[in-house]
């Protein structure tokens, strides 16, 4: 678990004994509602008591000097460098500097040194906790006149596009500015209209199953995905010009239907499963407020079936630990994140956890010869400053 203690001592080590404000941002779990968030429907997330820590401090310069402490690498840059730095993970913390910088924050240079406990490659979302954490630093350190948390929110969702490669939605950022302890949200990622629910099931739990693989694909399959679904609004809209289509979240299911030959099998597909996902939540908004988590459950393993099937973002070790949890009669579970690998999240009777964590650790060991990360969901607050 990441403290204050560890992220202050390297903070000193690294920058001359001095010391700053500690910020911090989480990681996320998303309910149900995967890959809706770029087709404008609705997703069900909640931040996670793990997350991005750093400590930031003012250095009077115009120049930015991070030490990354998980990987022990220190990289500066110029805060009007045109380019910014090559190294991945310094990508995040230049693309919020300028995009700060956009929303009017006046952002100078500064020391900063970050670790953090969100698994990597397990679909929480460790980006966004990174962006979040530097978007609300930032804000707090810099901002005289400051931003809202959906300016924070739609800076880190903008790092993404502009400086990593990732068209992504804005779920991540929204969950990890947002979150409430022991609160989901749902989000209209259309209209960013969000509610919260308390999240406190007296019988249940979360946890997270983590596979501990991350497929390496060649390409963009999350872009490819993307293009698919804007595809096949383009070709609905082109049918349709007196209607106004923008995501799939416009699309009727006959629309789809009337545009499949046109669109091509693969591209069908995965559209029907979005309008299928964009249901889906919604059916969980109601069962939630009759505490009817059994039918919770059910929507959780129609989203993995859909995810495995249609959408085509799981794999064989996921799939395998979905099947554990079918035949240890979980009450839900699915992949979680944007696939290829990573968390399975299971909704769990808590009479039937121990079985299902120790049938789930014993059998994907000896089918893969990975033993698995069990990870248990406790809901936390969203970005804020530690001290």
């Amino acid at each position: 678990m990441v403290t204050i203690e560890h992220v202050r001592s390297r903070f000193i080590k690294h920058f001359d004994g001095q010391t700053g404000n500690i910020y911090f941002a989480p990681g996320r779990i998303n309910l149900i509602g995967e890959h809706t968030d770029y087709n404008g429907g609705f997703v069900f997330p909640g931040a996670v008591d793990c997350g991005i820590m750093a400590e930031v401090r003012p250095n009077g310069l115009n120049t930015v000097i991070c030490y990354a402490i998980d990987m022990k690498d220190k990289v500066e840059f110029k805060i009007d460098d045109p380019e910014g730095p090559r190294t991945s993970w310094a990508r995040y913390i230049y693309g919020i500097v300028q995009e700060m910088r956009k929303r009017g924050v006046d952002v100078k240079g500064f020391n900063t040194a970050f670790s953090g406990d969100v698994p990597l490659g397990a679909g929480m979302s460790s980006s966004a906790a990174l962006e979040s954490c530097f978007a609300f630093a930032l804000n707090d350190l810099f901002g005289e006149n400051k931003v809202e948390k959906w300016d924070m929110a739609l800076a880190g969702q903008a790092t993404e596009h502009n400086y990593c490669g990732v068209n992504c939605g804005i779920m991540d950022q929204f969950a990890s500015i947002f979150g409430e302890a022991g609160k989901l949200m749902r989000l209209d990622c259309r209209s960013r209209e969000f509610e919260y629910f308390p999240f406190k099931p007296e019988n249940y739990r979360l946890v997270l199953v983590n596979s501990c693989v991350k497929h390496e694909l060649k390409g963009s399959p999350y872009n490819d995905r993307r293009n698919s679904c804007e595809h096949v609004v383009k070709v609905i809209a082109e049918k349709h010009p007196e209607g106004k289509f923008e995501t799939l979240r416009d699309c009727t299911w006959e629309q789809l239907e009337e545009v499949r030959k046109d669109v091509g099998e693969e591209d069908y597909t995965r559209a029907h499963f979005v309008l299928g996902e964009k249901d889906r939540v919604l059916t969980v908004c109601d069962a939630l407020e009759k505490d009817d988590y059994e039918t919770v459950g059910k929507m959780m393993y129609q989203t993995h079936d859909g995810l495995s099937k249609e959408y085509e973002v799981s794999c064989e070790e996921i799939d395998f630990l979905v099947d554990v949890a079918r035949r240890c009669n979980v009450t839900g579970s699915r992949i979680m994140g944007g696939g290829f690998g990573g968390c399975t999240i299971n909704l769990v009777e808590n009479d039937k956890y121990d079985n299902f964590v120790a049938t789930a650790v014993a059998e994907y060991k000896a089918k893969f010869n990975i033993e698995p990360k069990i990870i248990d969901v406790v809901i936390g607050d969203g970005a804020h400053k530690v001290c």
